[in-house]
């Protein structure tokens, strides 16, 4: 049986610790860096970044918004990010967010998980708003060897109406989420394909967060105000290797210097290390 994605990324964590680069060529960023916003300045940002991170974090994860709002050029260049870091042994996590029913779902499943799109990575988020069964396009990618990152309860003040919004069985969505998850993952041995997003600045869950059996992707610290020591604590049960934290805008604004952005991101991976 071929490893999951849960299973490789686990190694990646416990071999480089527990950091992923966000890569967001926001307009922001692009003039802070003194580079004009354009698909020259998008290419040249997230190749540096990407560069900074190779050795020293477990994965990256492109905003792919930063990139589609130049159209085809800006897929061009995600393309060749994706494509590099792939060459460079380093994950890649899609930040897409997708997801719809059916046939749709297969289409963006094949773009962004199947071997032959010029997109493929390692993992791409999804949202389960249109049910999380009818993401089952990328979960049978998860189960040949891809990730998944299902949106349970994300870092921004304006998720948490729908996300605390109770079922009918008076469960909140956050934890519907989590506990189906949950169960896709008992397939698997080891760490399951299938993860979850899950804000550092959000409160704990009533689920057990421990059982997930699956990855957790978690935005919020740096930037957004979350610390490292915020983060150990939200997962002080959860196994070894099951917790990957982004940090974006707390590194990116280091740069352009590229030992500037070296080292923020090696003390991001220590001070992480250090809690988790």
């Amino acid at each position: 049986m071929a490893d999951t994605f849960g299973q490789r990324l686990q190694e990646r964590i416990r071999a480089l610790g527990p950091l992923c680069v966000g890569i967001d060529p926001s307009s922001a960023l692009l003039t802070s860096w003194g580079r004009p916003d354009s698909v020259e300045g998008v290419e040249f940002f997230s190749l540096a970044v990407l560069e900074a991170s190779l050795g020293a974090a477990a994965a990256i994860k492109p905003q792919v918004a930063y990139f589609e709002r130049f159209g085809s050029a800006g897929y061009r260049v995600l393309e060749r990010v994706i494509a590099d870091a792939h060459d460079a042994d380093i994950l890649v996590i899609a930040d897409a967010k997708r997801g719809d029913i059916g046939s749709t779902n297969d289409a963006y499943a094949a773009a962004w998980l199947d071997e032959s799109s010029p997109l493929c990575s390692d993992a791409v988020t999804v949202s389960p708003f249109t049910g999380v069964g009818a993401l089952s396009p990328f979960f049978a990618r998860a189960a040949q060897g891809r990730g998944v990152f299902v949106l349970a309860a994300t870092s921004n003040d304006e998720g948490r109406t729908l996300q605390r919004a109770r079922t009918d069985r008076d469960e909140a969505v956050e934890d519907y989420v989590l506990r189906l998850v949950a169960e896709m993952n008992q397939r698997d041995e080891g760490l399951g394909g299938v993860g979850v997003v899950l804000g550092a600045t959000r409160d704990r869950p009533r689920f057990d967060l421990a059982a997930l059996g699956g990855p957790y992707l978690v935005p919020g610290v740096g930037a957004q105000g979350a610390t490292p020591e915020q983060v150990g604590r939200l997962f002080e049960r959860c196994p070894e290797g099951t917790v990957l934290v982004n940090v974006a805008r707390a590194i990116l604004e280091t740069g352009p210097e590229r030992s500037a952005l070296r080292d923020a991101v090696r003390r991001w991976r220590d001070n992480l290390t250090t809690f988790l």
